[in-house]
């Protein structure tokens, strides 16, 4: 089996997971339609996603969950050494906050949390973030420390022997938290920049989203 193949299962497998009763549940609402698919985002209800965690940032700084309870978090799981997706992904991000009014822009974090702890040090982020958008916030820590925010957000990774290195299988996507750490979105990879800052903007113009 090739190694498109096993990421492909492996993907393939953990949305089954998922869907069988990990513990999602998710519910169509008052989503912005993108133009160009028509397609809107699902709200999040029910998800037992987040939760308490110790990490550190990209200027060595340790960090907790509590840091960013005032604030909206757009999280991406990866790593730096990722060829393709993961920078994909991030400059979505990017894109997407560059789409919003400057106003709901300011009450969202972008944040980019690594599965490889071994080779992502807070250095490397510090080097890999900015890359993206200066707002970006990198975290790593420990093999622990990563194990339980993964499991937290059930994302799935896992270690690809390749030559003398190796890379990592993983999920890949976006979730969009509350500053209570409750779910509100998780985007796909085959979401745009464009409906990801649709979807926001029209949540933050709803009373419920104002403070």
């Amino acid at each position: 089996m090739t190694k498109k193949q096993r990421l492909l299962l492996s993907l393939t497998l953990f949305t089954l997971a998922l869907l069988a009763g990990a513990g999602w549940g998710f519910y169509e609402q008052k989503a912005a339609p993108s133009a160009a698919s028509g397609k809107t985002a699902p709200l999040m209800t029910a998800a037992k996603v987040g939760g308490p965690f110790t990490l550190t940032d990209q200027d060595g700084r340790t960090v907790t969950e509590r840091d960013f309870s005032s604030t909206y978090k757009m999280i991406y799981f990866g790593f730096t050494y990722c060829p393709a997706i993961c920078p994909t992904e991030l400059q979505k991000m990017a894109e997407a906050m560059k789409m919003l009014p400057p106003d709901t822009a300011a009450r969202i974090q972008p944040i980019f949390i690594s599965i490889d702890p071994e080779r992502d040090t807070a250095k490397v982020l510090k080097d890999y973030v900015p890359m993206f958008d200066k707002r970006l916030i990198g975290l790593t820590g420990t093999n622990k420390q990563v194990d339980a925010i993964k499991a937290a957000y059930k994302v799935y990774a896992a270690k690809v022997p390749q030559d003398d290195t190796y890379t990592m299988d993983h999920s890949s996507f976006i979730y969009v938290m509350t500053p209570e750490d409750t779910p509100l979105y998780m985007f796909r990879t085959t979401d745009t920049a464009e409906l990801m800052a649709q979807t926001l903007t029209a949540y933050f113009a709803e009373p419920a989203a104002s403070p």
